[in-house]
């Protein structure tokens, strides 16, 4: 047996490269060898955070008796979603429909030219054997049957990813997509709908900014009460900082333990914009121990991010996080651990397994100081329990994501060590992940993946470019984000609206995959909308501003019927209704600091900021912007409509809003 897996840039694949099974990496020679030998693929895709894919691969892909049927009978690919979104987004397409629902470990059956014929999730070794089974006597006894299935179910896939009529997100829209979200949102728990539950991130900008513009009430209300039930639940890790991926229950107690990168940053993001809007102490606080978390636990040697944390340590989930009052005590003490079980919901039935409890800070404590030092102690504490295990794939879109959210977070909240990190983690990407002016998906230990960057990778980290460009003013950052912009107008685009996932000279799937939703993160649609508008204010470039909306159009019809699945889309539109608002500030010396400050402190929704001496070269926006009496000014415009510059943090304030 040959080890195809053992030098993947990918952890996942890198997990599975010391098993019996003869895998391949996703590449033409797999489909090849199964064309010479005749015999069905084997698609297995899954990430290396994912619970459900350790115990698969320990049950079968490590199981002597499955790896046998698999070699002699198929020809077996594995594949890590996170490095390969385009082949996960179109095989997930398939397995939805097929089954009704989708998840990970993904289980494909295909034909030797990759057309999906059967699709699962996971499958124990005695079902997953008895599938075996029966693919093989049909691929053997019926394989005319087989290969016209799959070309039905191919012919009905590609129908389904055509894209509908494009409709307009304006005001009217925006009003109706925040009407439905109202109606499905947990009054008594925060967030939407029931078990499990996943962080809103986008659908909560939306929101932010939705009331940013209309100052309609209750959208500031879901915003704050599910960002408070987070913060306070299981979900969060109140000793370390972080998000956890989602919660089993509809209460935020007990979490699916793995913490993403993407999570994080749009978390750490979303709660410094309320903050922003409400000064409150909460969401300040989510703010400096999520970004803490990003730089302590996530950050590569390379400066860039890792993909996530595990759900599982040593093949139990929960194990490095869970307490029972018994462990509070050991480490405490009988007083502080009995206060502390109190404090963090640890009861001696438990509400996690075997009567341990996940931790949720209910309330803060009276006595700050002696919760600081609880909180160290057991800290300490749990760094001593076995770790889960780190992803260390670098992805360029998740970096992206977090590079937006440490440059705001560093200037707003005046902390130079996470904007410094926003910086050195752009330098890394445009300095590796950027080959001959395309991106490449992702890399692991400086080393680059042979994966291309899709739609989601020029759109985020141009995003995060053109957040540390308005928080540096470096000329740098904006002309980076221009160039990955006009990849993308030229790569990625559909003559119909919109864009594409993948490039117009990518590796052919069966379909090329487009999707709209904004689901986990932004989709690449969304992604690229939100940077070209921002692009589009920054320069004053219309075949941007055109191009942003054209792609939220795109999205429209799907973000007033399920605005649940189009956050970021509704978010962007919220900024184009608003103009956005471009504020460029000309001076120096506190007067300037202090317009400057006021304009960052604004709610409004995608404001963009330019700053620095006039005509500074390479801001756009500072040309033919003179001081006022040798003074500092600062120019608001929406569009193309301008005001007369002010020289007052007050009639800035006025001018905003």
């Amino acid at each position: 047996m040959t080890n195809r897996l053992a030098d993947a840039t990918s952890p996942y694949l890198a997990q599975h490269a010391g098993n019996p099974v003869d895998w391949w990496p996703w590449c033409e020679e797999a489909f090849a060898e199964a064309r010479r030998r005749n015999v069905p693929v084997l698609l297995s895709v899954g990430y290396a955070a994912c619970h459900w894919c350790h115990v698969m691969a320990h049950e079968s892909f490590e199981d002597a008796e499955v790896a046998g049927a698999l070699n002699e009978r198929f020809v077996s690919i594995k594949v890590d979603r996170e490095e390969r979104p385009d082949i996960d987004a179109i095989y997930m397409a398939a397995t939805a429909a097929m089954t009704g629902h989708g998840g990970w470990p993904m289980t494909c059956l295909l034909t030797p030219s990759g057309e999906p014929f059967f699709c699962g999730t996971y499958f124990p070794k005695e079902g997953f054997l008895r599938l075996l089974d029966a693919v093989t006597e049909a691929w053997t006894e019926r394989q005319d049957e087989v290969l016209a299935t799959s070309g039905r179910i191919v012919q009905a896939l590609q129908t389904a990813l055509v894209s509908g009529a494009p409709q307009t997100l304006g005001p009217a829209e925006l009003d109706q997509a925040a009407s439905r979200l109202a109606q499905h949102y947990d009054h008594a728990n925060g967030g939407y709908g029931s078990a499990p539950k996943f962080p809103p991130s986008m659908v909560l900008e939306f929101l932010l900014r939705h009331h940013a513009r209309t100052g309609e009430a209750q959208s500031l209300e879901q915003v704050t009460g599910t960002c408070e039930a987070m913060a306070r639940g299981g979900i969060y890790d109140q000793l370390a900082g972080g998000f956890a991926r989602y919660s089993v229950d509809a209460e935020w107690i007990v979490p699916h333990f793995e913490k993403m990168l993407y999570d994080n940053a749009q978390l750490l993001r979303v709660y410094l914009h309320l903050w922003r809007a409400t000064r409150s102490p909460l969401a300040e606080r989510v703010v400096h121990e999520t970004a803490q978390f990003l730089l302590r636990d996530l950050r590569t040697s390379e400066g860039a991010f890792a993909s996530a944390l595990d759900a599982d340590t040593e093949g139990v989930e929960g194990l490095t996080y869970a307490w029972t009052p018994e462990q509070l005590t050991e480490v405490l003490g009988e007083a502080d651990g009995a206060a502390a079980a109190s404090l963090l919901g640890v009861t001696a039935q438990g509400t996690f397994e075997l009567g341990s409890s996940t931790l949720r800070l209910r309330a803060d404590p009276r006595d700050r100081a002696w919760w600081s030092g609880i909180r160290a102690r057991l800290l300490a504490a749990r760094d001593q329990r076995p770790q889960p295990a780190r992803d260390d794939k670098a992805i360029t879109a998740w970096n992206g994501l977090a590079i937006a959210a440490l440059a705001e977070a560093g200037v707003l909240l005046e902390q130079p060590a996470y904007l410094g990190a926003a910086q050195e983690c752009a330098d890394f990407l445009l300095r590796r992940h950027l080959v001959e002016g395309r991106l490449h998906r992702s890399s692991r230990d400086g080393v680059i993946s042979a994966a291309m960057g899709v739609a989601e990778d020029y759109g985020d980290l141009a995003e995060g470019l053109l957040a540390l460009h308005q928080a540096t003013a470096d000329p740098r950052w904006l002309e980076s984000a221009g160039e990955l912009l006009e990849v993308a107008l030229t790569r990625f685009v559909d003559a119909e609206g919109g864009f594409y996932d993948t490039a117009d000279d990518a590796e052919a799937l069966f379909s090329r995959p487009r999707d709209a939703s904004d689901n986990a993160s932004p989709s690449g649609q969304s992604a690229l909308a939100g940077a070209l508008l921002s692009y589009a204010a920054l320069t004053g470039s219309t075949r941007h501003r055109e191009a942003a909306e054209t792609a939220l159009a795109a999205a429209g019809e799907l973000a007033v019927r399920e605005p649940r699945f189009a956050g970021w889309s509704l978010a962007v539109a919220e900024a184009a209704c608003a103009g956005p608002s471009q504020v460029a500030i000309v001076g120096s010396g506190p007067v300037a600091h202090g317009l400057l400050t006021a304009a960052r402190n604004s709610t409004s929704p995608g404001l963009v900021l330019a700053f620095g001496k006039p005509d500074a070269p390479g801001l756009p926006l500072l040309a033919n912007r003179p001081l006022v009496a040798g003074e500092p000014a600062a120019y608001v415009c929406r569009g193309f409509v301008c005001d007369r510059p002010v020289t007052t943090v007050a009639e800035l304030l006025a001018a905003l809003e």
